[in-house]
């Protein structure tokens, strides 16, 4: 292991996995207590028509990804609270317009659709150290807007109607979540691809919340799991030649199976 973080880009990629890992605990726990798995899925594939316009127009993918991620999120949040019954009809549309958009935009531009596989399934490995700031930038921001918000995001996702009643403003905040939420699917996408960043965002919370009691807790172990999870990918892509995306989610699937059988024993 000492090894290979001898070179510069497991390195990068080491520290790039501790930053995903952290933003995908935290916001992990949040999108499973208020049920968003299916908003920060559509959010994580829309992401792609971002990306497509940026290689169409010349200027940085992530960027392109970040500003079309959020643009998704405040549609998504916007239809989602008006029309609660057709939510997931409302988000399988902008899902799917994003995901052709992107598509449609890559095969525009001349040499790049070849490069479409590593927005779709990661590329940690070949992450440059200037990508590791915005990173760190993205996370920083996430981590303040949920320390300075933990007990309204506490309150809307555990009893929002009681929330209203005491005069909280749970849209904003229910937007502001869903903001956060693109914000660590532009980082995870990095790491495991657009495709596989919901199992990320979503396993080791689900494995998480089993066994603790506080919604600060579970944040804690989800970004423990998620960052055991991503190191061991990496380790296990680079000895055997795979893509580290979708090793560290077959790792994640294989942790939450084991998790729901010892949970059947221990109910025995």
């Amino acid at each position: 292991m000492l090894e290979i973080l001898q070179m510069d880009f497991m390195r990068n990629a080491l520290i790039a996995g501790i930053l995903v890992s952290i933003a995908c605990g935290v916001m992990g726990s949040l999108v499973v207590v208020n049920k968003l798995s299916g908003i920060a899925g559509g959010i994580a594939h829309a992401s792609y028509g971002g990306v497509g316009l940026a290689v169409f127009f010349g200027f940085s993918p992530m960027f392109g990804s970040l500003g079309f991620s959020l643009f998704c999120a405040f549609l998504m949040g916007i239809f989602t609270w008006k029309e609660r019954n057709r939510s997931d009809t409302l988000i399988g549309v902008i899902w799917a317009l994003g995901m052709a958009l992107g598509v449609i935009l890559t095969d525009l531009t001349p040499g790049y659709a070849g490069e479409m596989t590593s927005f779709l399934f990661g590329s940690i490995l070949t992450v440059p150290t200037d990508f590791l700031y915005f990173m760190a930038v993205l996370l920083a921001i996430i981590l303040v807007a949920v320390s300075f918000l933990f007990r309204r995001l506490l309150s809307v996702s555990y009893d929002p109607e009681f929330a209203r009643s005491r005069g909280e403003r749970v849209l904003p905040i229910y937007m502001l979540l869903l903001a956060l939420v693109a914000l660590t699917v532009v980082m995870a996408v990095q790491a495991v691809g657009l495709i596989l960043v919901i199992a990320l965002l979503t396993l080791p919370a689900f494995i998480a919340e089993s066994y603790t009691k506080s919604l600060r807790s579970m944040m804690i172990f989800a970004s423990l799991i998620s960052l055991v999870l991503v190191v061991l990918g990496l380790f296990l892509s680079y000895q055997f030649n795979l893509v580290t995306g979708p090793v560290i989610i077959v790792l994640g699937g294989i942790s939450y199976l084991i998790h729901l059988a010892l949970k059947r024993i221990y109910r025995k």
